[in-house]
């Protein structure tokens, strides 16, 4: 589906144009044209590897989806893929955006993603100083607006883990506390499976040798990498905090168990005292002249109780009931 199809000049909007005028536009060489697909077909994509003679490769990656956060240069061209990361319903939803760029061209498809890049072609148009620079600071602002979108996702993170924290020792609600780690640890991974690849991905396009199209930009792309170095650090703090969480938790259910098992042992303690005496005057021997004293009988309850008592106040006093 087709959101936007433009022409610049200078840092400005030389006007909006049809799909079939594209390729006149990038031949022109004075100016470079923007578009912006949402869920592209085949048929859409074919289009647009006519105008803009994209290469076949990178239009089949972006066919096929779910492409792995990378940056591939083919000639004069580059073809990027980023993750747009968006929570719905307490999960973690990951789109995609395609973005192939030329010396006169950008064109972005977006896939399964809510979010649209509305604001990122506002943002550009009340810079012209900014956008007259082409084709590579639009694929920085892309970029650096699908980076920005990771922060309120790791601060939510963060809010939730330190929630997670106060009532890690709250007994009523162990199994739910370690249900919600192991799913907060579960966004975790989802967001850092998208970003470890960006930073690698991002590093090419500043330092060193980089691609053509970005040289007058390397500083910008150098600032996106280092905000998703941020987010990668903050992501391996709470990953490492939901770890220790873990393993406090099962430390307490280790040392609850512990507790009963005392408690267990204790009054089996008592219980075996008491069975032991019974079995003793229970085995009618007729040389046993406690059986028929007078006071045997209350004498034998005395002494097992005596003994049980005397155990539980050891007992209690240890600290095991």
């Amino acid at each position: 589906m087709l959101i936007n199809c433009v022409a610049y000049k200078d840092g400005h909007k030389l006007a909006d144009i049809d799909v079939e005028a594209i390729s006149d536009y990038v031949e022109r060489g004075d100016c470079f044209v923007w578009v912006a697909l949402r869920d592209a077909e085949p048929a859409e994509l074919a289009k647009m590897q006519e105008e803009f003679g994209l290469h076949a490769l990178a239009v089949e990656d972006a066919s096929r989806g779910h492409q792995r956060p990378k940056i591939e240069e083919y000639g004069d061209s580059l073809f990027s893929v980023v993750k747009v990361v968006e929570q719905h319903n307490d999960e973690l939803v990951v789109g995609e955006v395609d973005i192939f760029v030329g010396p006169n061209y950008v064109l972005s498809n977006r896939q399964n993603s809510r979010q649209d890049f509305l604001g990122v072609r506002a943002r550009a148009e009340h810079e012209p100083h900014l956008l007259k620079q082409g084709p590579s600071f639009v694929l920085y602002a892309l970029m650096d607006a699908v980076v920005d979108r990771y922060f309120p996702l790791v601060d939510a993170m963060e809010s939730e883990m330190e929630a997670l924290e106060e009532r890690i020792f709250s007994k009523s609600a162990q199994r739910d506390n370690i249900e919600r780690l192991y799913a907060l640890k579960r966004k975790v991974m989802t967001l850092r499976h998208v970003v470890t690849p960006m930073l690698d991905a991002v590093g090419k396009l500043h330092g060193g040798r980089v691609p053509s199209i970005c040289d007058a930009t390397q500083d910008y792309f150098r600032d996106v990498q280092d905000h998703l170095f941020r987010i990668s650090s903050s992501l391996d703090a709470i990953r490492d905090t939901i770890v220790t969480a873990i393993q406090v938790h099962l430390s307490m259910v280790a040392l609850e168990e512990g507790e009963v098992n005392k408690r267990l042992a204790a009054w089996a303690a008592i219980f075996a005292v008491l069975t032991a005496w019974a079995g003793l005057w229970g085995m009618n021997f007729k040389s046993m002249p406690e059986l028929d004293w007078k006071y045997g009988y209350p004498m034998a309850l005395t002494l097992m109780f005596s003994t049980s008592y005397a155990l539980y106040r050891r007992f209690r006093k240890a600290g095991w009931l």
